[in-house]
């Protein structure tokens, strides 16, 4: 049995014209991961009993990223280029991968990867400077995206 292990989120988002890896990082919360058709009905004459339900658009809510302040700068840095000038609405394509227990010394040991299509941050929030806290500092990132897609590792021993 796979177990979930919190605070195990690794994301990557790539330059979607050369592949290139822009942003990378672990995340302690990762959420947004739905997505919701609206059905269309049609009323058909001579139909009377009930209305013809057809599959419409398909809608995705916006990811967010949180994780503790890092001396990294990249969310930012992609934020404020996407925001400004001539990069404006710069999109980026992406992995989110949650990670399980390790097994056979690995460190890392993905048990799903959800991909992204078309992302764009679309808000991004500094922490709460506070210095009479205990607690972590967290950045957080708002994204939309174009599409989302679920990947799972296959299953040792099944011969795929």
């Amino acid at each position: 049995m796979t177990e979930f292990v919190p605070f195990r989120f690794k994301v990557n988002l790539y330059n979607s014209e050369n592949n290139q890896l822009l942003c990378s990082g672990q995340f302690s919360e990762v959420t947004g991961f739905e997505l919701s058709m609206e059905p269309k009905t049609i009323q058909e004459g001579g139909r009377n009993w009930g209305e013809l339900q057809r599959s419409g658009i398909t809608k995705f809510t916006p990811i967010v990223l949180k994780r503790g302040v890092t001396s990294v700068n990249d969310l930012w840095s992609w934020f404020d280029a996407s925001t400004r000038g001539s990069n404006y609405g710069y999109r980026l394509h992406g992995e989110i991968i949650v990670l399980g227990n390790p097994i056979d010394g690995k460190t890392e040991n993905p048990v799903m990867t959800w991909r992204l299509e078309g992302v764009m941050a679309t808000k991004f929030k500094g922490p709460d400077l506070n210095a009479t806290a205990n607690q972590v500092a967290i950045e957080e990132l708002h994204l939309v995206h174009e599409g989302l897609e679920l990947e799972r590792p296959a299953a040792a021993g099944n011969g795929s």
